[in-house]
């Protein structure tokens, strides 16, 4: 970790915690901040808080009082999630206090090079690969950020020789200022968060920040068979390198004749993947480009793509009972995500679905789950959108509680071979913190099932 004195008795708010808030209050402590950190949640319950004060660091719980910029800070360390609208925030800016995200701190303290990924749908499977791809060629590389482990926590320990490859989020992107991968990654871009950013153009421009420090020297991974992907890829000064599964004309990693290939050279089978789906030859697309950027050999690739199975959360396998496979797709928090996930099976499907209501509209769903759907189970805000889904579509469905009374009722909906598949096509929050907790509870109602099968 670098030995910088940018933060040396310098007064600094971190705004909101989870783990990068902690890490970040951490990092800033040990790097001689004054550091105050500003929690909703009340203290007694929040046990983040309690651990850093602890530490020495002074805190401030049960709400956000605007009043507290009164004391003229130097910085302010936001949340991801926190809204540029929360008042907070927007006082801040008023005050011309800088404000950035964890991502960002990483970056300045790290002695590592970067690769960044950012994407609608695919990051995490996307980042996963290139991780593992690395270490398997020798090199040693740390995946970190909207994977679910802190950057900073990360930077701390990455040495010179070393590479952290990043998950970044656009709330995170928007806090950055000198966050400057050698190798971006952008999967994608759908509709999503725009409740967040407000409209898309915001959304796509929180997207573009990870290339805007880039260089000639630096390369920028485009899907390019998104057509806006053209016109948004003159907007960096990196070297474009682009990743297509239809045959897009210049991309150098590319789908031929069903192989994985880059610059033309056949590195993998697409039949031989090990996770299902047309969009996973795109995100092993995407990971063998920035693979082969940072030097990784074919047998390392290879090695990498014929035992991968999958990420926790993206159309997990969990098991199969009496005929039926349960998959787990709880990180599909959109209608795009869950586009993907009900195309990739062959098998007729019992969906479950449903989660926080963005106020978007479910109707792309139609003519896919009429293709592929045998029946839904739907939950949570979204029930109601879901039950018109289904009722457009011309399919039986039943509305429940949540995730985990739907697990029997989608058991005793289906047949011998059809898939059980949690794709919820909307946020969590609305019942659970996030979509790991949804995530698992899915899996604990499936292993319930199962034994009271066997019982």
């Amino acid at each position: 970790m670098l030995d910088i004195k940018t933060y040396q008795n310098k007064k600094v708010l971190v705004l909101g915690l989870g783990m990068s808030g902690v890490n970040a209050a951490r990092l800033l402590n040990q790097l001689g901040a004054l550091v105050t950190v500003n929690d909703k949640q009340k203290f007694d319950d929040n046990k983040a808080a309690q651990a850093l004060l602890a530490d020495g660091i002074k805190v401030i719980t049960g709400s956000h009082p605007i009043e507290l910029l009164d004391e003229h800070f130097e910085l302010m360390v936001k949340n991801p999630g926190i809204p540029y609208s929360n008042p907070m925030v927007k006082r801040a800016q008023e005050l011309q206090i800088p404000i950035i995200t964890e991502p960002e701190l990483a970056y300045q303290v790290s002695e590592s090079d970067w690769i960044a990924v950012t994407g609608s749908n695919g990051k995490t499977t996307t980042t996963t690969l290139i991780g593992l791809m690395l270490n398997e060629a020798g090199h040693t590389a740390y995946d970190a950020g909207n994977i679910g482990i802190p950057a900073s926590q990360v930077a701390q320990k990455a040495k010179a020789n070393e590479t952290i490859v990043a998950e970044l989020s656009s709330f995170q992107l928007c806090g950055i200022q000198t966050l400057h991968p050698h190798i971006a990654v952008l999967t994608n871009i759908y509709e999503a968060h725009l409740d967040w950013h407000g409209d898309r153009s915001h959304y796509v421009a929180a997207k573009m920040r990870i290339t805007m420090n880039q260089t000639p020297d630096d390369y920028f991974v485009m899907n390019w068979d998104l057509p806006e992907m053209h016109t948004l890829a003159k907007q960096s000064r990196a070297q474009i390198v682009p990743f297509s599964r239809q045959g897009a004309a210049g991309a150098r990693a590319q789908l031929q004749d069903g192989w994985l290939c880059f610059d033309d050279e056949k590195l993998f089978l697409a039949a031989d993947l090990q996770i299902p789906g047309t969009h996973n030859i795109e995100n092993a697309l995407a990971a063998i480009a920035a693979a082969k950027l940072a030097g990784v050999d074919k047998a390392a690739i290879q090695a990498v793509l014929s035992r991968f199975s999958g990420v926790k959360h993206r159309i997990q396998y969990v098991q199969t009972l009496n005929d039926r496979k349960f998959y787990n797709d709880s990180k599909a928090t959109n209608v795009e995500a869950a586009s993907v996930a009900i195309q990739a099976f062959k098998q007729p499907l019992v969906l479950l679905a449903g989660g926080l209501d963005r106020h978007l509209s479910m109707d792309d769903l139609i003519p896919l789950v009429q293709a592929h759907v045998r029946a839904m189970i739907t939950f949570g805000e979204t029930a109601p959108l879901m039950n018109a889904v289904a009722q457009k579509a011309g399919i039986p469905y039943q509305q429940t509680a949540n995730v985990k009374t739907a697990v029997p009722l989608a058991y005793a909906a289906s047949k011998p071979g059809d898939v059980i598949l949690l794709s919820p096509a909307a946020a969590s929050w609305d019942q659970f913190p996030n979509f790991e907790v949804r995530g698992d509870v899915f899996i604990d109602a499936v292993k319930a099932l199962a034994e009271s099968e066997e019982a």
